[in-house]
């Protein structure tokens, strides 16, 4: 058996199309394939230790849960699971969260099937960081521009909660402690998924964070909500 791969991509077409591809490869083994976030963590939940994959091919846009979120919560839930963007973004924020978020790659969607192959089996499984060139020099010039640890704000240092959030942005960073994602908030609150989305990354700007897990990380430390 190879090594057990899962993609997740909220496009059938691609994860079926990469499945195939990579089927081809003898060294691979497609064991699961996710539409969401909330799809994949759900299958992942099910899954005994032994059948779970070893690392997962991320698309980033996707609905209910994006790919950088999903990240950030599979690091924290199956450490030892590696990462791989695989997106059609190559955008420095993108590529700044995703590596902030435990990403432990990140490959444009356009690159050759046996391109991610090399990037599995040798790059990252001898402790590298593949990426499509393009982005390789976004990266050096964002390494050159700051330092990620710079980036990282103490949770000591954060402010108090009514002091800087809105009374929406209140409701909606509840909700997402609680679990729910962009629909279910929206549903709630009545308002559209969109519209949560533009609070959730008003959120994340004001409390020096870039995903959900940092958020709910955040707000549990600071005791803001019982």
């Amino acid at each position: 058996m190879g090594i057990r791969i899962a993609i997740v991509d909220d496009k059938r077409l691609m994860r079926t199309t990469l499945s195939e591809q990579l089927s081809y490869y003898e060294e691979l083994d497609v064991m699961l394939m996710a539409c969401d976030g909330n799809d994949f963590l759900t299958q992942m939940n099910n899954l005994p230790t032994e059948k779970r994959p070893e690392l997962v091919l991320m698309d980033i846009e996707m609905p209910n849960m994006d790919g950088i979120e999903t990240v950030a919560i599979t690091k924290e839930i199956y450490p030892d699971v590696l990462c791989l963007m695989l997106t059609v973004f190559d955008n420095d924020e993108k590529l700044f969260e995703a590596i902030r978020a435990g990403a432990s790659g990140y490959l444009l969607k356009d690159e050759k099937p046996v391109v991610i192959l090399k990037a599995i089996t040798e790059s990252i499984y001898e402790g590298g960081v593949p990426m499509s060139p393009r982005i390789a020099q976004k990266a050096l010039m964002l390494l050159r521009r700051t330092s990620l640890s710079v980036q990282e704000v103490k949770q000591d240092e954060q402010p108090q909660l009514d002091s800087v959030l809105s009374d929406r942005e209140i409701e909606i960073l509840q909700r997402i402690v609680d679990g729910l994602n962009y629909q279910q908030i929206g549903e709630r609150l009545f308002i559209s998924p969109h519209t949560v989305r533009k609070h959730t990354a008003n959120i994340y700007n004001k409390l020096h964070v870039s995903n959900k897990a940092s958020a709910i990380k955040v707000a549990m430390h600071k005791k803001w909500f019982k």
